[in-house]
């Protein structure tokens, strides 16, 4: 699972003064009432398509990715620019997709990875444990991990400024590690 922090720089949705609010509901009300009016019939509803309606298809040529390149982010490998040294990727471990995304007007770069290991739950938190608690990152490790998840720890440095969240799934035999958040490279 791949986290984006909403930046306070992008942007909000406000909500419109209640006047307007008022009038939209209004206008709703109003234009729900009129075409529940106009579609009654004692007719049975039509559920298959007629001859002239175009069933959409699907091709076989279709991808779940976008073509376009992200310069950020990189599915099967790690991107470049992950700091593979502070989170060095398990041994037997297939990266599944990998983020490195500097954060504008710091020194901090917000991160990602997930992948998939055979390795269990404790042996594979171990294996992101160890060269965190190198590098000075403190863990808070979660007593009872949230539903559906085998193991779950937060490591943080440089007084919460730079926190990781782990997370580890344990399904049909395999693992799966997501880890996110925002650190320093090169520290």
């Amino acid at each position: 699972m791949l986290h984006r922090t909403v930046r306070h720089d992008q942007g909000c949705l406000r909500r419109p003064p209640a006047p307007v609010r008022l009038g939209l509901a209004a206008v709703l009300a109003s234009g729900v009432l009129l075409t529940a009016s106009a579609c009654s019939s004692s007719a049975p509803a039509t559920l298959a398509p007629t001859a002239t309606e175009a069933m959409p298809s699907a091709s076989p040529t279709e991808t779940l990715l976008a073509e376009s390149a992200d310069t950020y982010s990189a599915v099967g490998a790690l991107v470049e620019g992950f700091p593979s040294d502070l989170v060095p990727v398990p041994e037997g471990a297939e990266v599944l997709v990998s983020a490195a995304e500097p954060v504008d007007g710091s020194d901090l770069v917000e991160i990602s990875l997930n992948l998939r290991s055979a390795q269990d739950a404790p042996g594979l938190l171990e294996a992101v444990r160890a060269p965190l608690v190198a590098a000075g990152f403190t863990e808070a490790p979660v007593g009872t991990p949230e539903a559906g998840l085998a193991a779950q720890s937060t490591f943080s440095r440089s007084d919460g400024t730079e926190l990781l969240v782990v997370g580890v799934l344990d399904r049909d035999g395999e693992r799966t590690l997501t880890l996110g958040g925002q650190v320093r490279t090169g520290s």
